[in-house]
Order: C-alpha cells, then structure tokens, then sequence
C-alpha cells in the first residue's frame, strides 16, 4: 500500500493513498493488518495508567483512551458497510459524527471493554473477508462524503486505519518515554 511521507503527528504512519490498481497480495496485506491490530493495540496501551490513558495523543487531538474507543466504533461502521455490500446492491451507507461520538459519555469506559469488543469484531472481519470471491471484493457501497468504495478498497483503507491510530499511541510512548 501507498502511503505519503510522515507530514505531522496527525499522520505518523502518512496518509492513505487510493492505488491505482489493487492486488491479491494488497488485499492479503490488508487482512493481515486488519488481524494483527488487535494484538497491537493492546500491546499499545499496555500498561497505561489512567493519566495516560486520559493524554491526548497530539495537540488538539483524542485522548489515548478516546482513540481506542473510537477504533472500536470506527471499525464496528466499516464492518457493517462491508456487510451491507456484500448483501445489497451498492448500498448507500450512514456517515456519522465521530467528533461528536468521542465526546459521548461512553468515551471515558474502561479501554478494556473496546480491547475486546475489537478482538472480536476482528476476527469476524477476518473471517469474513478470507472468504470473499473475486466477485465478492468488486462489490461496494456508496459513502455519502466519500463516494463509491469497493470492498477491496475499504479493505485497504482500514488496514491502514488499524496501523495508523496504533502508530499514534507508539508514537506518543516513544516521545514521552512510557
């Protein structure tokens, strides 16, 4: 997969980049990180005390605790959309807030309750997309914002979405030596 040089600590792994042409070996690479997240983000935050799970991860950016919360939710959306075209013509899918969703009450639960919800839900996604048919990964939806999205491509951009926010919690351990 593309991705452009580190530009700031919004992006420390770069931006993802839509590829010209998509291979099965992307698509392997992409699972594998989809698999792999789990695992790594708990490695992440291992070991964090509340004050650091409550430290935003860049200026201006979610606490590490928000973060993992928002992953959570993050990839419970892609899961479903995935789904939805997998079942139904290119579906036009919900966008929702995720600002406001890290603002909500449940954004200071225990990292634990997302830790393992994401665990699970990966590996359903895991499961799910090991199985799809060439047929099956031309299929898509249509993002309101965004526009139309393969499912190879999601798939893509949420393996770099799982590297990504793992990158901003290593990133930020590393810089303050935890």
């Amino acid at each position: 997969m593309n991705v452009t040089e580190v530009v700031d600590s919004q992006y420390p792994i770069g931006k993802f980049v839509k590829p010209e042409t998509i291979t099965p070996d992307d698509r392997l690479n992409a699972i594998a990180s989809i698999a792999e997240m789990p695992e790594q983000l708990r490695n992440a935050v291992d070991g964090l005390n509340a004050t650091q799970l409550n430290t935003p991860y860049r200026e201006g950016g979610w606490t590490v605790r928000q973060l993992v919360h928002h992953i959570a939710d993050s990839h419970m959306n892609a899961f479903i959309r995935v789904r939805l075209a997998l079942t139904e013509d290119w579906p036009t899918v919900k966008t929702y807030d995720e600002k406001a969703w890290a603002a909500l009450r449940d954004s200071v639960a225990p990292v634990e309750w997302s830790l393992e919800l994401i665990e699970s839900l990966h590996a359903r996604w895991v499961l799910m997309l090991q199985s799809l048919s060439e047929e099956q990964w031309a299929r898509g939806f249509r993002h309101p914002e965004d526009g139309p999205m393969s499912i190879e491509l999601a798939t893509l951009a949420y393996g770099w979405h799982s590297r990504h926010h793992v990158a901003h919690i290593t990133r930020l351990r590393a810089n303050k030596k935890w």
